[in-house]
């Protein structure tokens, strides 16, 4: 169970980051994406990323 929630956390991480690149207009990928310069998608990767690393670090102290 806690490797479940490490792979889950990670990959919260990194869909998160993703998404707040986006919304920063960092990562143009892909060139006609919704999220591109929305600051909305901005604030939901960083809140999907905050989540992961709680979810990481619970997922250690068990």
């Amino acid at each position: 169970m806690k490797g479940l929630a490490a792979i889950i956390g990670v990959a919260a991480i990194l869909m998160g980051g993703l998404w707040a690149l986006q919304g920063l207009d960092i990562v143009r990928w892909p060139a006609s994406s919704f999220m591109l310069g929305d600051p909305e998608w901005t604030r939901n990767g960083a809140v999907l990323a905050g989540a992961g690393v709680l979810l990481l670090w619970f997922a250690g102290r068990r």
